[in-house]
């Protein structure tokens, strides 16, 4: 992994043997990723991308496995999609007057054998201490493919306390404790709201890190929807936020409604996250 820091931000650490996601996430010492309190899916790429702070699922598919279709093995596409372990060819690394640039691109071999193309820009704003995330997805398949994305932004629950609420306006109130739903562990998914074509939340303060809180901000074109996750079930210890490109419903309820979104051979996709930690 690659250490990747300007200015305010923290110090995160970008993943070349996985689409260039972020491993831990260092804040004043402190790696508020989960490491290794997280569940056992029984996919090890999974495992890996899990415990950092930032791995992105898709293009092919997210959430759960679910059947290929026309498949007469009765092969699934694999937990997450396909994104997680190929590695990133890195194409552009810059460190200068206060900010930062990473730019990577991915081939991907897709499950039902077809291919795209992931092209990730990092940037980090050394003034402010944001980190931003812009990506591309092309379908370099020869024909019409459903495309999908998630990203997970995992903390270590075991930094926070009592006082650690989530805030922004997809969320009812504007907010609520970190501790949503029932124990172990909750999961929901709603309409991700905002302004300008971005929504925003926060999480904190984290008084392990000095009072902290972390911002993160989606682009609601392509990411209208905002899924929560915790597991607070030993060994896991984890709280996930995911901006994602579909309501939490299996592929075939999705085809039924008519929201699978379709990339013609060649075409793109993109998406923005950016995030600060202050």
């Amino acid at each position: 992994m690659k250490e990747f820091k300007a200015g305010k931000s923290p110090s995160i650490f970008l993943d070349e043997t996985s689409v260039l996601d972020i491993g831990p996430c260092i804040v004043e010492g402190v790696n508020i990723a989960p490491e290794r309190a997280i569940p056992d899916d029984g996919d090890p790429r999974i495992d890996h991308s899990l415990e950092g702070f930032l791995f992105t699922c898709g293009p092919d598919h997210i959430r759960h496995p679910q059947p290929i279709p026309g498949d007469a093995s009765g092969r699934k596409f694999p937990l997450h999609g396909s994104f997680s372990s190929h590695p990133a060819e890195i194409t552009r690394w810059s460190v200068s007057d206060g900010n930062a640039e990473a730019a990577a691109q991915v081939p991907v071999s897709l499950a039902d054998g077809g291919t795209a193309l992931l092209e990730r820009v990092w940037r980090i704003d050394g003034a402010s201490g944001e980190v931003s995330l812009e990506d591309r997805v092309t379908n370099t398949s020869d024909h019409a493919r459903p495309t999908f994305l998630m990203y997970h932004m995992n903390v270590a629950a075991k930094l926070f306390d009592g006082a650690v609420r989530l805030q922004g306006a997809s969320f009812d109130g504007g907010g609520f404790g970190w501790r949503f739903g029932d124990e172990p562990g909750s999961v929901f998914c709603v309409p991700a709201q905002g302004e300008n074509g971005w929504a925003s939340l926060t999480l904190g303060p984290m008084a392990s890190i000095g009072g902290r809180r972390l911002k993160v901000s989606f682009r609601t074109n392509t990411l209208p929807y905002l899924q929560m996750w915790r597991n607070q079930k030993a060994p896991a210890n984890v709280l996930g936020i995911e901006p994602v490109s579909h309501r939490w419903v299996d592929r075939a309820e999705l085809v039924r409604a008519g929201e699978f979104n379709m990339l013609q051979p060649g075409e793109s996709r993109s998406y923005g996250l950016r995030f600060s930690i202050l």
